[in-house]
């Protein structure tokens, strides 16, 4: 449809899984399951529920009258009832049995908490393809020297494939909150209105064991161990703020990635993706700009504002309910997964096909090496009988000067420079021997291999992905 606002985390950036994921069809056919598990543990625990209601219910899980349910929410003015009323209509025989002792948030919540535990472990996968991706990326690059920043100024070398393993620790980093808030979710159950439980002490005569067996049976249904020990009506929203958090979290890993990307493609010593026939800007032909880099970048800062729906929501639930985290909810969530979703998928295509230019890489080492140099030749000076305070001040002088001259695009010999001075005791071709850039790299090649060793358990199972992604 092009005559109404669509989100375009729907229409443009987010998977088919996630959007399947959220859409009504799954959430309703979750609230069906749910009053199926329901009825079916009510019924095993004694209540007056037969068999053949349950299989009826069983039958018409998928095939949901949408027309029919939002006509009745047009009467009555709650979502709930009116799929209610049109499961029974689905489901004749079990009609009056639908939703026993239950209220509105053992279907929305229950259902809630089930979408989110699926979408983190979708999502789970989706960032270790990210870490398969940079873990082959790095292999290969370990040992190439490339010109280091601090302050986004030239420092000490590193090389290409250690830097993306800071990439790769600080999505490792969230992995492990991921896994974190996943092993630690807890279902709601049925709680009744206020948490009490009381209508199933009536329905129950008062045998509290079966209350409690009910919960056990339904949260078996759904693969959750344990519900929350205590609640209102509602499971804590404090569950809310820990997921969006963690969402935010691989949004700040994601843009730092992308953003240092950026930065790189500046000088064109690294480059994302950019395919034969695509456009870097109507007017200005040549240009080949980061575009899918900045899309992550922009994806995560709307995720990271995102994630203060929630603490901002938790903080102001009343005593046991109020409604006014509805809304907000019904936003916040599933946009937060589909934008986490989106900025997963722009970050596998990213790094699967993550270039490097390596001539310019080396053209960038060499322009700079001669001063990054200099501290060895200092200590080579002192070696020789120098003083290490006087080959100090000689190596400030001479490198000021010679990047003043650079600065008005005179060529300047730095060693050369250097080597006049008879402090160092060093030729310049002596001082050039030094010149070799696998010298300066430090550990770089081996911290990447124990790095990728430590990793190694949890890409096993990791195929590469390259998801196709709409300009």
């Amino acid at each position: 449809m092009t005559d109404k606002y669509e989100s375009p985390l729907g229409s443009r950036y987010a998977s088919d899984y996630m959007l399947h994921l959220f859409s009504a069809d799954m959430r309703i056919q979750t609230w069906r399951k749910l009053w199926v598990s329901l009825a079916k543990a009510e019924m095993e625990l004694g209540l007056p529920i037969t068999a053949e209601q349950v299989a009826e219910l069983e039958d018409h899980l998928t095939d949901i009258d949408f027309a029919c349910a939002a006509q009745r929410e047009k009467e009555v003015r709650h979502d709930v009832m009116a799929h209610v009323y049109a499961y029974g209509k689905a489901a004749p025989s079990a009609a009056g049995i639908i939703h026993l002792g239950a209220t509105s948030c053992y279907v929305t919540d229950n259902a809630d908490i089930i979408l989110y535990r699926d979408g983190l472990k979708y999502l789970r996968g989706e960032l270790l393809k990210v870490v398969a991706n940079l873990a082959e990326f790095a292999d290969r690059y370990k040992s190439m020297p490339t010109l280091g920043y601090t302050h986004y100024q030239p420092a000490q070398l590193v090389t290409v494939g250690k830097r993306a393993t800071l990439w790769m620790q600080d999505l490792l980093s969230d992995l492990e909150e991921l896994d974190f808030v996943i092993g630690s979710m807890k279902f709601l159950g049925c709680r009744g209105t206020t948490g009490t439980e009381a209508s199933f002490v009536e329905l129950f005569g008062g045998d509290t064991g079966k209350i409690d067996e009910m919960n056990r049976m339904i949260c078996a249904d759904f693969g959750f161990e344990a519900c929350f020990p205590v609640c209102g009506q509602t499971y804590p929203r404090k569950l809310d703020s820990r997921i969006l958090n963690v969402l935010s979290s691989i949004a700040q890993s994601c843009y730092r990635m992308a953003n240092d990307i950026r930065l790189l493609q500046h000088d064109r010593q690294v480059e994302e993706p950019f395919e034969q026939n695509q456009i870097g800007s109507s007017a200005m032909a040549y240009k080949r700009n980061p575009m899918r880099c900045e899309r992550i970048c922009s994806l995560a800062r709307y995720l990271m504002a995102d994630a203060m729906n929630a603490p901002m929501t938790a903080a102001t639930q009343w005593l046991e309910r109020t409604l006014d985290d509805s809304a907000n909810r019904r936003i916040s969530m599933p946009e937060g997964f589909l934008c986490a979703d989106a900025v997963l998928r722009l970050s596998q295509n990213v790094t699967n096909g993550l270039h490097v230019n390596e001539k310019i890489v080396e053209k960038t080492v060499r322009e700079y090496l001669p001063f990054i140099a200099t501290e060895n030749l200092m200590m080579e000076g002192v070696k020789r009988g120098g003083n290490r305070q006087e080959l100090h001040e000689i190596i400030r002088k001479c490198s000021m000067a010679a990047a003043a001259r650079m600065k008005n695009g005179e060529t300047w010999d730095l060693l050369a420079d250097l080597a006049e001075s008879a402090a160092f005791g060093m030729t310049k071709q002596e001082m050039e021997a030094v010149l070799e850039p696998a010298n300066y790299i430090g550990r770089c090649p081996e911290q990447v291999d124990r790095f990728l060793a430590g990793i190694r358990h949890l890409l096993s199972d990791i195929g590469n992905s390259d998801p196709q992604i709409d300009l």
